[in-house]
């Protein structure tokens, strides 16, 4: 009875429903952070036939742990508002359905990888896909408030996997932009979950607002927004990225540290939203101006 009015059968699953379970929005932002890795670990131009079969590999592993993320979230998405309508949990697609979808998604984007990119790269996706789908999903997520600065380690990985994609090889330089991501994800996902507070609570996810208030957590929004300025122009310290890359670096971290300083000093949650739509831009961005800079 619970939720009926939400259920439909799941022969009437549309492309368009699958196409959502992949979560799309957030894998183009991933593909163009790994376009990026991929750029930046070469002087010179990356082929195109290397370049189609890396972003296809991932991209499709990507989408695999994304249907994995519906199926585990499913009661989850079910009570939220925001997440009531997604195919698994509206029974738009079944469980069975969405399992064989991931399963099939992750094992040809493994193969392709395997086959067409290199070894490493299939390997270090393969982690990436376990840490997202099962240590964060299965496991973080109702287990501690720190859930997406642990996992946040798995979706801060694309960069990377760029960067062996064409190097074969784990250079510091990759890591830098590891860390970046990672650090960035904090301010970005718990900003959402300011917003989304009651739903959070109600679903009882232990996220940092619902297990220390959302008070205490402005305030570490706050310090991540400035850690992460820091860490931003890291990039241009080591010799890695130029002066149009800092400037955009630093223009991108002010305006950052301005809406995560108007967040921690006021109450009003549309504020709570504006962070997080900022924070998305704010990536997209740094990573552009990365590529610019590297070939001006």
């Amino acid at each position: 009875m619970m939720h009926a009015e939400h259920v439909v059968q799941s022969s009437s699953a549309t492309w368009r429903d699958y196409l959502e379970l992949c979560k799309p929005r957030v894998v183009l932002l991933m593909l163009l952070t790994v376009v990026v890795g991929m750029y930046l670990a070469t002087p010179g131009w990356v082929s195109m036939s290397l370049m189609f079969f890396s972003l296809l590999g991932i991209g499709l592993c990507a989408g695999s742990a994304a249907a994995i993320n519906h199926l585990v979230d499913k009661r989850i998405d079910a009570i939220m508002t925001r997440t009531k309508k997604r195919p698994v949990a509206s029974g738009q697609v079944s469980v069975r359905q969405a399992l064989w979808f991931a399963l099939i998604m992750g094992a040809l984007g493994l193969t392709v990888l395997v086959i067409f990119v290199n070894q490493l790269t299939a390997c270090l996706t393969f982690v990436t896909l376990i840490g997202y789908a099962g240590i964060y999903t299965g496991y973080l997520k109702r287990a501690t408030s720190q859930n997406i600065v642990i996992g946040g380690l798995a979706g801060a990985a694309p960069p990377l996997l760029g960067w062996t994609a064409v190097t074969n090889q784990l250079d510091p330089q990759a890591l830098l932009l590891v860390l970046i991501i990672f650090i960035w994800t904090p301010p970005h996902f718990w900003a959402l979950a300011i917003y989304r507070y009651e739903e959070y609570q109600h679903a009882q996810i232990p996220m940092l607002p619902v297990t220390h208030g959302i008070a205490f957590t402005k305030l570490n929004v706050y310090l991540y927004t400035i850690l992460l300025l820091v860490v931003s122009v890291l990039p241009f310290v080591i010799g890695m990225s130029g002066f149009f890359y800092l400037i955009g670096a630093l223009a991108l971290g002010g305006r950052f540290l301005f809406w995560s300083h108007k967040l921690y000093r006021t109450d009003k949650p549309v504020v709570a939203m504006q962070t997080f739509r900022f924070s998305i831009v704010y990536l997209m961005l740094l990573f552009v101006f990365l590529l610019i800079d590297h070939y001006l």
